[in-house]
């Protein structure tokens, strides 16, 4: 049964340009998962806890989660409809090509740049987090000093491990994901159950949801709570991999766009359930203990809550190896994700170096080139960390605005199209309304996300976010001019800047 599938998804792909030269060896399991694994509420929500308890405290956590995933849910369905209709691992930038009415390359070109300073960025956020939480684990265990080097040290180890995964094959990359999705699952409930059962006092409800902490410096309220919502906006990015591994997947006509979405969905209902039980396990909800605990010298307040909620050192540690694991899981499949983009964009000839970049390994089917490529940007990106305390939310609002524009130009587009031809998965009637709450959504955060987080603003804290940026729409923008016009080919060859019926 599964070979008509196989021979249905090589006809599409080659509709769109392309020849069949991934292995196509993924479930739609397995699609989902490595986009659930991405998202990773046990990554995402712990390492970036920080943030929102600095910034809003229980209100930007708990009620912030909630409010950002209802959002995000919407850009989901909205990328989903695309996808079915465009099922193929250059995703983003591809359909940007395919909608736009005129200066189609320019339109895939741009939204492929960001899409790619989006994956770099967010490899380097999840596996810098990894370290932070391994960091906290050997804390607890060992009593071995959190340092910035030693934390460095540690995610460049964790990031190569990734990369030696990755490249053995994309069987290895799929049973490792079907793995991780389940120890997501199984692990938040240890982990909530734990939460619930062990300590001897838990905070009252309108506290969880509603309570306020603020150490960013500005007096502001609102601004300070939208500030906190980047852990959540964070924690929601890298389900456009479920696209990105669309031509590995068997029937990613229909798999890649429910992976999308059910991967957020999912997400958003037990990300609520975790976080909603760290938060009212806080022992001590004072403006000083939650400044304590928000300076635990483990760098990492979900581990102190452990440590001082369940009253077992041994417990805590246990919980905390959960979420070591999951981390780790979720990494790899980051890694998976941003290599696949990278191959496709440069099959392109998008990126210096494209012939190199968009080789495949023969033997085990993968874009090995690729993935030593994005691992090293990765690195890079993340160094400033071992001198600047804003470093991390920095790269985290690079991963979301590069990730989110990528996501939202194609939506954008596709709503300027009456002439859509919708593929399998679709909203129906419900298409224009969602994509337009998506578009606005996206504007908010960008917008955000590239303002200072905290006051004073000094070399040390300055957030970097926004040079970031304007560098890679430099940079893209030259490159256009010197080599991208003349050479970039987005799927199949596009003559002119005149309109390609969406159903050629």
């Amino acid at each position: 049964m599964a070979e008509p599938e196989i021979d249905e998804d090589s006809a599409r792909l080659a509709e769109m340009g392309y020849t069949q030269e991934l292995h196509r060896g993924m479930s739609a399991f397995s699609n989902f998962a490595v986009s659930f694994s991405i998202i990773s509420i046990l990554a995402g929500c712990i390492t970036s806890y920080r943030i929102a308890l600095t910034s809003g405290g229980p209100s930007a956590i708990t009620v912030g989660w909630a409010v950002v995933g209802l959002f995000v849910l919407c850009v989901a369905m909205s990328m989903a409809e695309v996808c079915s209709r465009y099922p193929t691992a250059g995703g983003l930038y591809f359909w940007a090509g395919e909608l736009a009415k005129s200066n189609k390359r320019a339109w895939a070109w741009v939204v492929g740049w960001f899409n790619f300073m989006g994956e770099i960025a967010v490899t380097a956020a999840i596996d810098y987090g990894c370290a932070l939480t391994w960091m906290a684990f050997m804390n607890l265990v060992w009593g071995i000093e959190v340092t910035p080097g030693r934390t460095f040290l540690l995610f460049v180890g964790i990031i190569i491990a990734h990369a030696l995964l990755n490249a053995f094959g994309v069987n290895l990359v799929s049973l490792l994901s079907n793995i991780s999705a389940w120890w997501h699952v199984v692990g938040v409930l240890i982990i909530v159950v734990a939460l619930w059962v062990l300590p001897e006092k838990h905070q009252d409800v309108g506290w969880t949801l509603f309570g306020w902490h603020n150490e960013t410096g500005w007096t502001f309220g609102p601004y300070v709570l939208l500030l906190g919502l980047l852990m959540a906006q964070y924690t929601y990015t890298g389900y456009d991999a479920s696209a990105h591994v669309a031509e590995e997947t068997r029937n990613a006509s229909r798999s890649a766009p429910r992976g999308i979405v059910l991967s957020v969905l999912v997400s958003v209902i037990g990300g609520f359930i975790l976080l909603y039980s760290i938060t009212a396990a806080i022992p001590d909800r004072s403006e000083a203990g939650l400044t304590a605990l928000a300076a635990s010298d483990t760098g990492l307040p979900p581990a102190q809550i452990f440590l001082d909620a369940l009253g077992s050192p041994t417990v805590a540690k246990f919980l905390l190896a959960i979420v070591c694991v999951a981390q780790f899981f979720c990494g790899m499949a980051s890694v998976t994700a941003n290599s696949r983009m990278t191959f496709a964009f440069s099959r392109d000839k998008a990126l210096p170096g494209s012939r190199l970049w968009s080789k495949v390994n023969p033997r085990t089917g993968t874009p090995t080139n690729s993935i030593w490529f994005c691992v090293t940007l990765s690195v890079l990106l993340a160094i400033p960390s071992l001198f600047n305390v804003t470093a991390y939310f920095a790269v985290t609002s690079i991963a979301v605005i590069g990730l989110y524009i990528a996501y939202v130009v194609p939506v954008f587009l596709r709503l300027r199209r009456p002439d859509f031809v919708q593929g399998p998965w679709n909203l129906g009637r419900w298409s224009k309304p969602i994509g337009w709450i998506s578009v606005v959504w996206v504007v908010l955060i960008c917008i955000l996300f590239v303002l200072p987080p905290l006051n004073p603003v000094t070399v040390d804290t300055f957030n970097y976010a926004p040079i970031a940026v304007l560098v890679v729409l430099s940079i893209s923008g030259v490159m256009w001019l010197a080599v991208g016009r003349k050479h970039f080919m987005s799927g199949r060859p596009v003559p002119s800047d005149k309109p390609v019926p969406l159903d050629k």
